[in-house]
């Protein structure tokens, strides 16, 4: 694992005087917290290991996750637990490259239709009961199910054919095929060259048929019934208190890995993340004290790695206050980013000038950020005096000059990292607009789905990279996306993005996406604030592991040295 190296801009007035919260964040979304000890000592963890000698890793990634089924999980918390739990038919490897999963080859035709998909031979579930294709056949499905209500349905398999039949409920419309028990054949209603990404993407995973008939949604609730395919398998879960993860003996690869488990320790609150940290009870956390950064950035244990996401804020636009676009538009402006990250977020995160930052990759291998509004930025974020005033005037021409007659509005999240801070400093932002914003901390389990039904007036959000391609973040507002939490809805948005999905050629994709970025910042449907990086504390003593820019910790193949 390489550590990147990352300057911190700090500022004493703001370490002094602010203190942020701890937890963990969405699918995207991801952040650290705060208090600790003392400043600029090396952590010595000591590796935990049971009466019998076993290797057990312990980390803290987030608190409770709102779910870990794959077909229900929006979150990187989650997902970092699939990664270990399940195996898609393809996989990542540390250069970000698909390698073989529960596949161990697969074939595109030359019009790009049809993939087809071949699985190893003697796959089997974590009971030991025998996995193939037409597990694959049942848990796509699955995902399409209207009843399920899978957030993540359209972006993985809206370009399968018979994908508009079977969200509306005929699930055998969906041109997934098990040919034989080891050869899948899915058929493509357009040409989709990130669809090798797709595979290896988790809320794609298998799941066992009988036991989700048989449980229902509680199915993957419990360690009894949580049957997977993974290097581990779930072997004892205390809700709020740790998931343990057992080596599976049925994964294909199992003489390639050498921990014996993997402790989540599902600690929601910094302080106490970094309590055990220190003490040796775990061995790597992700929610750091976000006072404690400025004396942990000089540490060997102390790592910052870009990751592509944004921190954006949505607004919810079925509210009658962010009906109009200028309004959406003044709150947006109003907001010192550079502020927002480099004092308040101190050099962890950076400004937000575009919707996607860098690391989205455009048709021609660029930077998607780079051809975008012409190579202009979106938010000119070295100019908020000029914002400032323009957000003013722009809210008076709504017809609420200095807010006079602007209702009170409540912003919504989670106690974690920097959003405690963040969700103050909009308070003193907008009240420069004459706008009065309560805050409402909800616990993070509480916190997600309040978002995804609407009950908010305006919530932290974020979305962090599950490929490159830029259509992973775009697709959000679109206004059937199961994770458009705002409610964006634009024809001319959605007809870009249609286009985007079905055009062969590659500059015409490439405008298509621009143009929905375009409609996006012009309409102010979300307001980006910040571009996420990942920063965290890990022992020395853990060896294999590495972290990847879509915000996820790849613990399967690491080992713990003395």
């Amino acid at each position: 694992m390489k550590k990147r190296a990352l300057a911190l801009v700090l500022t004493a007035a703001m370490v002094l005087g602010l203190t942020a919260c701890g937890g963990s964040s969405n699918g995207a979304a991801t952040d650290s917290a705060a208090d600790g000890q003392t400043a600029g000592t090396e952590t010595e963890a000591e590796a935990p290991a049971s009466a019998t000698g076993e290797k057990i890793l312990s980390v803290q990634v987030g608190p409770n996750s709102e779910t870990i089924d794959p077909a229900l999980n929006s979150a990187v918390d989650g997902g970092n637990m699939l990664l270990h739990s399940f195996e898609c038919l393809l996989a990542i490897d540390e250069d970000g490259q698909l390698i073989p999963g529960q596949a161990e080859s697969y074939e595109v035709s030359e019009d790009g239709l049809t993939w087809t998909f071949h699985l190893r031979e003697g796959l089997k579930w974590s009971d030991g009961s025998d996995l193939n294709a037409n597990d694959f056949v049942y848990s796509w499905k699955r995902v399409c199910d209207p009843m399920v209500a899978a957030p993540y349905a359209e972006t993985v398999l809206s370009m399968v054919e018979g994908y508009d039949k079977a969200i509306e409920g005929d699930l055998d419309a969906l041109q997934v095929v098990a040919s034989d028990d080891n050869t899948l054949v899915v058929t493509l209603n357009t040409p989709c060259s990130y669809f090798g990404s797709l595979a290896a993407f988790a809320t794609l995973s298998p799941v066992q048929q009988a036991t989700v008939e048989a449980n229902g949604d509680a199915w993957a609730t419990s360690a009894e019934t949580y049957i997977s395919n993974g290097p581990f398998y779930v072997s004892e879960w205390v809700p709020g208190s740790y998931i343990m993860m057992t080596k599976n003996p049925y994964y294909w690869n199992a003489d390639a890995i050498k921990l014996d488990g993997i402790k989540w320790n599902l600690i929601e609150d910094s302080n106490a993340a970094y309590s055990a940290y220190q003490t040796g009870e775990v061995q790597m956390i992700k929610d750091v004290p976000t006072e404690e950064i400025p004396t942990l950035k000089d540490s060997a244990d102390f790592y910052v790695d870009p990751i592509i996401g944004t921190y954006y804020l949505s607004m919810n636009l079925e509210r009658d206050a962010f009906k109009d676009a200028k309004v959406r538009k003044a709150l947006s402006l109003a907001i010192d980013r550079d502020y927002v990250a480099n004092t308040l977020m101190q050099g962890t995160y950076s400004p937000a000038d575009n919707l996607l930052g860098t690391g989205w990759i455009d048709m021609d291998g660029k930077q998607f950020k780079d051809n975008a509004n012409g190579g202009k930025s979106y938010i000119d974020v070295t100019n908020y005096e000029a914002n400032l005033e323009e957000a003013k005037q722009l809210l008076a021409d709504a017809g609420y000059p200095n807010g006079e007659g602007f209702p009170t509005i409540t912003y919504t999240t989670n106690d974690a990292g920097y959003h405690k801070v963040v969700a103050e400093y909009l308070q003193q932002a907008w009240a420069e607009l004459g706008i009065d914003l309560q805050v409402d901390i909800v616990e993070w389990a509480s916190f997600t789905p309040m978002r995804r039904n609407g009950d908010f007036d305006v919530a932290r959000n974020g979305w962090v990279g599950d490929y490159s391609d830029p259509s992973n973040m775009l697709d959000l507002f679109y206004s059937t996306n199961g994770n458009n939490d705002g409610k964006f809805t634009n024809a001319d948005y959605d007809a870009a993005i249609d286009l985007s999905r079905t055009t062969l050629d590659a500059d015409e994709r490439s405008q298509a996406l621009h143009t929905a970025e375009d409609i996006l910042m012009e309409e102010a449907g979300c307001i980006p604030v910040a571009y996420y990086n990942d920063f965290w504390l890990q022992s020395d003593k853990i060896t294999g592991s590495w972290h990847s820019p879509y915000g996820y910790w790849y613990f399967m193949y690491a080992d713990i040295t003395e």
